[in-house]
């Protein structure tokens, strides 16, 4: 009997019931499939079907997939699916000759892996007798016997809910019932299972519990739980978040007292509007309730009552000021509430507006620099000339501890033997490292950098050890980097998946100016002839989809932006932060982004005269009262002369001739900068201790005359 003459039967099982139903998607053609003989066009069962007139073939691509005498010998794109059409009629004519176990009827392309096992089915016979089917690495198929089994875990409970139903099942493993790899209490039906992998897709398929994705996928594939290779089917509706985006601006005061209405908002003066930090969904004008300029954040009164009533837990710490970060409005989950209760007596309870403690970054990296070990010294022997490969040699040292106290020796030589004693400082030698990261192959872009492509970097773990570099930089009194884009920034608090990047991220022209050329269609026929012109290249990239409207558009250049900003560069962007989780620095970053988006975004603050005064120590070494207060004077005049710019020299070339860096890094200095003034002493600077030596001058001029001459020597050498 030739295979499409006849039909399988079987009953189809309750969770292809659920998720395919038949008037939607079954029986749209009459035509059989080749190798299973059913006539069902449902994609969530079989696979997609598709009939090739011109080669008299028509399949499901499961039964295509799984059969066990072919294999993909051409490109994806190539033919059917990949696979050769004359491997494909072999492969059916294969087929013809063997009987299936379970219907008796021949066309049983699917056999079983296990060893000296003969048995051979069709694909939805085997589903029906509970075979397993694995859709990764050579699509392996196993008989009813020999299928793989989770081993059995010993559970306090005879029976737990399924994490995705709910509906109770028993703690045993078994075909319809599957226990999650990452966790204890992690049960779940097969049927649930798949219905949510179908959902989610490779991105997001997850466990429900611990939200695991690797072993969680990993063993789900090996038990045949077919997770397709595409986004999210709600990542996939257009414009789904859009309504997240939208930032409440109205006034709800009882009396709004501005003229322009309760909807006029002017950003930095007292018509502002101010949303409430605890909900976000009620806003106010500055003047409509007395805030003042200086006060970073307000509560509505539901909110407020709330947060102030004895008993209630605190609000937590803000987390806020999202628009100064400019970050996108979904996949941000609001922090969970702080355990601390108020001990404010309830008569007392008057205020609107309930302070909060700011925390510096400066306290924060100091907390995380307790972790460093006093009695363990690691000290790095770096050659200026070669620093990036020399300070990738230290990091990659078996002896390298992170947590140990670190010392530089700065050599022209590579012996070991002449690294006796640091005679660098610390502070200007991660400095330098920054620079050789942001002008490193690992980043791309002019200012702010984004993550790059280098195959050779990413199979030598330089992502890793430049996530490790950042994160020490910043603990041991590195300079601020400066060099994040906003969507790199975002990358490290978020799901990558859920950033969306925009066209200044792209560093190659050729594909800025393939969005722009999309990005600007006007015009429907226009648009389809821009993916016509660059039809291989958006199927390459995976961002080409069906033009049918204008509106299209904006979904093929967020394809695009998503694809070479961030899922072109997901291992090196996931190596990168892993080496960013060093000594705890991504926690925090995660933590109190506000902070840390100053310091890896925007960089450090310019520097002033005050600024300056304040952070020197001035000391003196057998000087009369009369000769420091010169001297005293002398040091904060030329302060003040070089912020007016009126000396050769700029405050930041002050810093750097004193310290190393040119700015004050997040961490502080340490030890913090001192100014000492000696009897016939010369004018140096003594960088390990950001000490700055200088002489006693009888005159302001001569003093201005030294300073200017010393930096300008460095600055010439350097």
């Amino acid at each position: 009997m030739h295979k499409a003459e006849h039909q399988c039967s079987f009953e189809i099982p309750e969770y292809f019931r659920s998720i395919c139903k038949p008037n939607e998607c079954c029986c749209r053609s009459s035509l059989a499939c080749m190798f299973c003989g059913l006539s069902d066009d449902c994609t969530e069962r079989f696979g997609e079907k598709k009939t090739y007139p011109e080669h008299d073939l028509t399949l499901h691509y499961y039964c295509l997939l799984l059969s066990s005498g072919i294999w993909q010998r051409g490109k994806e794109n190539e033919e059917i699916y990949g696979f050769l059409v004359c491997d494909i009629k072999k492969e059916i004519n294969r087929a013809k000759k063997l009987m299936c176990g379970l219907c008796k009827n021949r066309g049983a392309s699917i056999g079983c892996v296990f060893p000296k096992c003969r048995r051979s089915f069709h694909y939805p016979c085997g589903v029906k007798k509970e075979c397993i089917f694995q859709f990764t690495g050579s699509f392996r198929s196993y008989c009813w016997e020999h299928r793989p089994v989770q081993k059995i875990v010993s559970s306090q409970a005879d029976s737990s809910p399924c994490t995705i139903c709910l509906e109770h099942i028993s703690n045993v493993p078994s075909y319809n019932v599957l226990h999650g790899p990452c966790c204890k209490t992690s049960w779940f039906h097969r049927n649930c299972l798949q219905r949510q992998a179908l959902s989610a897709g490779l991105f997001f398929f997850r466990c429900t519990v611990c939200n695991n994705r690797d072993k969680f996928q990993k063993e789900m594939l090996r038990m045949g739980i077919h997770i397709p290779e595409r986004d999210a089917s709600w990542e996939l509706e257009e414009n789904a978040f859009q309504e997240l985006l939208v930032r409440y601006q109205r006034c709800d005061a009882k009396k709004c007292v501005c003229r322009g209405g309760r909807e006029y908002n002017d950003p930095e003066s007292k018509w502002e509007i101010v949303c409430c930090q605890c909900c976000g969904s009620s806003g106010t004008h500055r003047a409509c309730s007395s805030i003042q300029k200086l006060e970073p954040s307000w509560e509505c009164p539901d909110c407020s009552g709330i947060v102030s009533t004895p008993g209630k837990r605190s609000r937590p710490a803000s987390l806020a000021q999202s628009d100064q970060l400019g970050c996108l409005g979904f996949g941000i989950e609001s922090s969970p509430k702080c355990p601390r209760l108020s001990t404010t007596p309830e008569d007392k309870v008057l205020l609107r507006h309930i302070p909060t403690q700011e925390r510096t970054i400066l306290d924060i990296l100091h907390n995380l620099r307790l972790q460093i070990n006093t009695d363990s010294v690691c000290t790095m022997l770096i050659q200026r000339e070669t620093l990036w490969e020399s300070s990738i040699e230290c990091f990659q040292n078996s002896k390298f501890c992170p947590s140990g106290t670190l010392r530089v020796k700065f050599t022209k030589h590579k012996f070991r033997k002449e690294c006796k004693q640091s005679n660098g400082s610390l502070s200007e030698y991660f400095g330098l490292l920054l620079n050789a990261i942001r002008s490193s192959p690992l980043l791309e872009g002019s200012e702010h950098k984004n993550i790059a492509l280098n195959f050779e970097a990413l199979q030598d773990k330089l992502y890793y050890e430049a996530g490790r570099m950042v994160a020490l930089a910043l603990i041991h009194g590195g300079p601020a980097p400066g060099f994040f884009s906003q969507t790199l920034f975002r990358c490290l608090l978020y799901d990558p998946q859920l950033v969306l990047p925009s066209v200044e991220d792209v560093a190659d022209p050729n594909v800025v100016q393939a969005i722009l050329t999309i990005q600007s269609c006007q015009r429907l026929g226009m648009l389809k002839s821009a993916v016509d012109h660059y039809f291989d290249y958006l199927q390459k990239t995976g961002s080409l989809c069906l033009v049918q409207t204008v509106r299209d558009r904006d979904l093929l250049v967020k394809q695009l932006l998503s694809y070479h900003v961030i899922r072109r560069v997901q291992q090196p962007l996931e190596s990168f932060k892993q080496g960013l989780m060093t000594l705890g620095v991504l926690e925090k970053i995660q933590a109190h982004p506000t902070l840390f988006w100053s310091a890896l975004v925007l960089g450090p603050e310019k520097l002033t005269a005050k600024a300056m005064a304040d952070l020197f120590t001035v000391t003196y070494t057998g000087l009369s009262a009369k000769q420091q207060s010169d001297a005293l004077g002398f040091w904060v005049d030329y302060l003040e002369d070089t912020e007016e710019g009126t000396t050769a020299s700029s405050l930041e070339d002050i810093l750097n001739f004193a310290t190393g860096l040119p700015s004050i890094p997040p961490a502080g200095f340490d030890p913090w900068p001192s100014v000492r003034f000696r009897n016939k002493a010369s004018l140096k600077a003594r960088k390990n201790i950001h000490c700055l030596e200088l002489p006693v001058c009888s005159s302001y001029s001569d003093f201005t005359d030294n300073m200017n001459k010393a930096i300008c020597k460095v600055l010439c050498k350097a």
